[in-house]
């Protein structure tokens, strides 16, 4: 299915399955403030400990004005965020991320995403398919922090 198949409109419901979605739907998230808190918990579990993720002093040392949030992190975020959404899918299993960090969230940036779908094919399974959903995160001035896509296999 192409772009071109059907017009876009916003998602609304929850528990949508594959049938009930076309390309070019999509759905905003709300928002979620990133907070030091989040950033040393994460260096706790991951054992990530590089210095702009740590301290204001840290993260000045390489250039940036305040501590910096884990691209995992705020990835991790973003899926809590879809997952919590007023729109939302069926959903099976995550299959993949394709994710390009654009730009840095630092702590006390607040961040949202725009979920577009941007694909969807059938799988063998006749219960299944596959949704590719592009991500846009943008901070607090509307600014691309984070962008990529997600394939998501959900029941039809």
């Amino acid at each position: 299915m192409t772009a071109e198949s059907a017009p876009s409109r916003q998602l609304t419901a929850r528990g949508l399955s594959y049938g009930e979605v076309a390309v070019g739907d999509w759905f905003e998230t709300g928002a979620v403030a990133v907070t030091e808190q989040m950033i040393d918990a994460f260096a706790e579990l991951t054992g990530d400990r590089f210095e702009i993720h740590l301290s204001t002093a840290g993260a000045q040392r390489h250039g940036f004005r305040a501590r910096v949030a884990h691209g995992l992190l705020v990835l991790s975020l973003v899926d809590g965020l879809k997952n919590r959404a007023q729109a939302g899918f069926r959903a099976i299993a995550s299959l993949g991320w394709d994710w390009t960090f654009v730009a840095p969230v630092l702590a006390g940036d607040e961040i949202r995403t725009r979920i577009v779908v941007a694909n969807k094919r059938e799988t063998r399974h006749l219960a299944r398919g596959i949704l590719a959903l592009r991500f846009v995160v943008t901070n607090q001035r509307g600014e691309t922090v984070q962008s990529g896509e997600n394939k998501l296999m959900v029941y039809r």
